[in-house]
């Protein structure tokens, strides 16, 4: 088996040791329900996604978290299983999806504050890593082996999809940036569609290593980042790419936008990347914690919200 879950950490941390345990697989029938915990905002923290003022997190043991004040408090939903939570998509602030293990996927009509078990099929063995929906209705989950589910009826239905014939790297991110759908995964593998996910061109890849993001930013440019700091930039939708100094050999896993030429990127080892010129030069930082951060929130007053192992944390000045 090879290469979103951490199965252990310190020393041994391993970037996305994507198909490791995440516990016994759910029972077929009438679905586990999450396990509340008192500080489930400490627990390992995969995804985590953000619409007109709801923020949602996701995680070990089906944890899902909402917060409606900028990241500064959490709430604990029940969710319909305790499958490890790998990726969370918000539509608005009532409509989102949330996937991961045993191919799960949940669906959340009020902002969170409950879910419904849309799909479950442990018995494939694939665990599902990245969630995007174009609108209410059109959406893609990504995973192992090259999954690829689609649905054209908000999540009530899901039906597989071949990305390229003979490809069945990991897929770990699916992003939208000029009018085309971006894949990244294993292997050095992306992938593109002009046709909104019907079809996919393998795009050529600027080295061999997993990516584990995709950010799209507002100048059409769009950044690929991955294993031991390696990051690239297309300016021309994925056909070319250039190289970018990360100033870190630590695994990058997560980007996030904040205007004003602003963006930053992290990932293992508590690394923290800034960049002030639209992502085209990048200063790194260590956390003294060390912890991994798994996904980016905007927080107040310029400031981050960091999720990943440590769990929910807030960096008041990431610049």
């Amino acid at each position: 088996m090879r290469e979103k879950s951490l199965p252990a950490f310190g020393a041994a941390l391993l970037a996305l040791a994507t198909l490791a345990p995440a516990g016994a697989a759910e029972p077929p029938a009438a679905p586990e329900r999450s396990m509340p915990a008192r500080l489930a905002a400490r627990s390992l923290l995969l995804d985590a996604a953000d619409r007109e003022g709801l923020a949602v997190a996701v995680g070990e043991r089906g944890h899902v978290l909402v917060s409606r004040d900028g990241g500064a408090s959490w709430t604990q939903a029940e969710a319909p299983t305790r499958a490890l939570l790998t990726g969370v998509w918000l539509h608005d602030a009532r409509l989102g999806w949330a996937v991961g293990h045993d191919e799960t996927i949940l669906r959340t009509r009020d902002g969170g504050a409950t879910w419904q078990r849309v799909r479950h099929a442990p018995e494939e063995e694939k665990p599902l890593l990245d969630v995007w929906f174009r609108d209410e209705r059109q959406g893609f989950a990504i995973g192992a082996y090259g999954l690829l589910l689609a649905t054209g009826d908000g999540g009530d239905t899901w039906e597989s999809r071949t990305v390229v014939e003979g490809h069945d790297t990991h897929l770990n991110a699916i992003a939208e940036a000029g009018g085309s759908l971006f894949l990244a995964g294993e292997a050095g593998s992306l992938y593109r569609s002009d046709d909104g996910g019907t079809s996919w061109q393998a795009l050529p890849s600027p080295y061999e290593g997993s990516f584990f993001g995709l950010l799209p930013l507002s100048d059409g440019g769009l950044l690929a980042f991955g294993l031991r700091g390696h990051l690239f930039r297309s300016e021309d939708r994925g056909r070319t790419w250039t190289g970018v100094a990360s100033g870190t050999e630590a695994t990058l896993m997560a980007g996030r936008e904040l205007g004003g030429g602003k963006v930053v990127l992290a990932g293992l080892a508590g690394v923290l990347l800034h960049s002030e010129d639209g992502g085209r030069t990048f200063r790194a930082r260590e956390l003294g914690d060390r912890k991994a951060s798994l996904a980016i929130l905007p927080g107040a007053g310029g400031g981050i919200v960091l999720l990943g192992e440590g769990g929910v944390r807030t960096i008041e000045k990431p610049f």
